[in-house]
């Protein structure tokens, strides 16, 4: 289901409102009789938020947001009060969205919370029971092009969700190839899809370790948007790591329940796609590559197994004591292959360890980097903006030891501790230009609602991704 976002000059007595105002905003065009006049006050005065009126004929929210000397925190809280709403709107198909104050980023806020909040999964159900709004419209001072940025921004994060969400069943690594060639032809970016044939003549061992156990074919997925305006001169590549299903392979998972939510194991594809499909839409004038190699991880008589080595593309020999740790081992080929870009800077997101998602839980993302200190700082500034936050790992030397091996150049684990940190270790191995590693493992897919992120896929690090790119160039 797609929530339209829309501008609109006029107002009808029958329009459902959402009025952002503050305490002293005058009232008095909207219909209230004395009873609702004196009821809202004494709300407001109560530092009420959202003051929630039935007039029979429309539904009447009046929104004043908390003030907050942090930009960032009031921002997010406004997100938040449009999520509310949304829970509020009964069986409304449409709302439109006033601004009262001349703060246009405050209702653009509002409105891109109550989208987000908006999202349901039931592709699968035979009744569905669907949210029934269908359109958010924006009335005064919101620019076109601000609604129109908004729509593709939460269009594109409706994809990542609608991706992460989908079972193996329906998507397979051929089926999310697919996808992207389809996102790519609708909003504009041009997308190549390399076959097993193609993947075993670059020698990627990595992906086709990993592959080996399926009966399904690998795919590797490169996605470009290169405008004629690109005010980069080197491209910036993003990275998506594409594991469609995750057994844990011959290391089978042990955890009770833990295979349940692997289908979300490519969710780190999932975002990629989501924000080339953000950027492309929206015409950033941004010269911008995504890789994603997309294997499942099963066992069978022919999987790779514990004690194995592979050669990965860049030649590197890789000792593999779990072919649990598989995310690293396809995503290293990817970002070895990168290299023939000579990009500005790569990003690359995984849902990659546990360990990650134990240290911070879903609240945030960890991020670790090398030769990018501005740039990460910039993601960081720019994770807070939109709430989708890093929490930054040491990077120290000294875990360069743990992934040293005994028979080959390295090995795919680096012990109990520092698990989220060895595994970027290991990717670290296979880059020479600046770089940041995203472990997405906690966001991206969450048991309970969390505000406008919704429950199941949250389609977190596409708007992350899509305002650093914007920002940055």
């Amino acid at each position: 289901m797609k929530t339209y976002i829309k501008r609109k000059t006029t107002i009808s007595e029958k329009d459902n409102l959402i009025v952002v105002c503050n305490k002293k905003t005058n009232l008095k065009s909207y219909s209230l009789s004395k009873q609702e006049e004196k009821f809202i006050k004494s709300e407001l005065k109560n530092t009420k938020e959202i003051v929630k009126i039935n007039q029979y004929n429309r539904l009447l929210f009046i929104v004043c947001p908390k003030e907050d000397k942090d930009c960032n925190a009031h921002i997010e809280n406004c997100r938040i009060l449009g999520d509310k709403v949304g829970s509020q709107l009964e069986d409304s198909k449409s709302v439109l969205v006033i601004d009262t104050e001349d703060q246009p980023f405050i209702t653009l806020s509002i409105a891109e919370g109550l989208a987000l909040g908006n999202y349901t999964f039931t592709k699968h159900k035979t009744e569905a029971n669907t949210n029934k709004l269908e359109t958010i419209f924006m009335c005064k001072n919101s620019s076109g092009k601000d609604v129109d940025e908004l729509q593709n921004i939460v269009d594109s994060v409706y994809l990542t969700r609608n991706l992460v969400n989908e079972p193996f069943s329906h998507l397979t690594a051929t089926d999310l190839a697919n996808q992207a060639k389809k996102a790519g032809k609708s909003s504009g970016f041009k997308t190549t899809v390399f076959n097993k044939k193609k993947i075993e003549s670059l020698k990627m061992g990595g992906l086709l370790a990993v592959n080996k156990g399926s009966i399904d074919e690998p795919t590797f997925t490169i996605m470009e948007w290169k405008p004629k305006n690109a005010k980069n001169k080197k491209p910036m590549v993003l990275v998506g790591k594409g594991i469609v299903y995750d057994t844990g392979g011959l290391s089978l998972k042990p955890t009770a329940n833990s295979m349940d939510l692997m289908k979300t194991d490519m969710g780190g594809a999932g975002t990629v796609i989501g924000a080339m499909n953000a950027i492309s839409s929206n015409k950033l004038p941004v010269h911008i590559i995504a890789l994603v190699p997309a294997t499942d991880n099963r066992p069978s008589g022919n999987a790779y197994a514990p004690g194995d080595v592979i050669v990965m593309h860049d030649k590197t020999t890789v000792e593999v004591l779990n072919t649990d740790a598989e995310g690293r081992l396809v995503l290293a080929d990817a970002l070895s292959y990168a290299k023939k870009y000579n990009p500005d800077l790569v990003i690359d997101l995984a849902t990659l360890t546990g360990a990650a998602a134990y240290s911070i839980g879903h609240y945030g993302i960890v991020s670790m980097h090398k030769d990018s200190e501005k740039d990460h700082s910039q993601l960081e500034e720019t994770g807070n903006i939109v709430h989708e936050r890093l929490a930054e790992f040491p990077f120290w030397s000294d875990y360069d030891e743990l992934i040293k091996s005994d028979v080959a150049d390295i090995k795919n684990l680096g012990g109990p501790a520092g698990g989220a940190i060895t595994a970027g270790k290991f990717l670290a191995h296979f880059v020479d230009y600046p770089w940041i590693h995203l472990d997405i493992a906690g966001p991206t897919f969450i048991k309970a609602k969390y505000g406008y992120r919704g429950k199941g896929a949250t389609g977190m690090g596409v708007r992350l991704l899509y305002n650093f790119v914007k920002n940055r160039y």
